[in-house]
């Protein structure tokens, strides 16, 4: 009878311990923080975590180094130099600003500076400093922190003109 008692226990413990483990994995899939390569937390809400994939944490880390200066009011070292600027660059989560642009036009802006696209002087060419891929990388983290949030297009428009 012991014998019976004990391996009834142990089937129960077995099979608590699977129900208990495949819980986890469930609540795991559900999370998309926990999915992330890497995490920004959202300029206007402390309390909010925006999940990045790797090509937006490579595009935040690019941002961190070069475009902070200007597109963001603090940097990790401090002030940033936004304010001092004319005409006052557009904040980097700014999607009232960059959500109409399309990707084409803010990777020429990036690479041929803004001068060059119609826009302030003050916009340097990164073309010759950033590869194309990191450009783009910039381009997609700037998507994940716009506020209000970005909706792609749903019909992308031509990137060539037809003349």
């Amino acid at each position: 009878m012991k014998k019976r008692a004990w391996s009834l226990a142990l089937i129960l413990l077995f099979l608590g311990a699977l129900t208990s483990c495949r819980e986890s994995r469930t609540a795991a899939k559900t999370d998309p923080l926990l999915r992330a390569y890497d995490v920004e937390q959202d300029w206007n809400d402390s309390q909010r975590l925006i999940p990045l994939d790797y090509q937006q944490a490579q595009g935040k880390w690019v941002f961190y180094h070069n475009c902070v200066w200007c597109h963001s009011d603090s940097t990790p070292a401090g002030p940033s130099n936004r304010s001092s600027l004319t005409p006052i660059p557009p904040s980097a989560n700014d999607g009232e600003t960059f959500n109409g642009l399309s990707d084409e036009f803010m990777q020429n802006v990036i690479t041929l500076g803004g001068d060059a696209m119609g826009k302030s002087a003050m916009m340097p060419p990164w073309g010759l400093t950033l590869t194309q891929q990191e450009i783009k990388a910039v381009i997609t983290f700037l998507r994940a922190i716009a506020q209000p949030p970005y909706h792609p297009p749903v019909q992308p428009g031509p990137q060539y003109s037809v003349k």
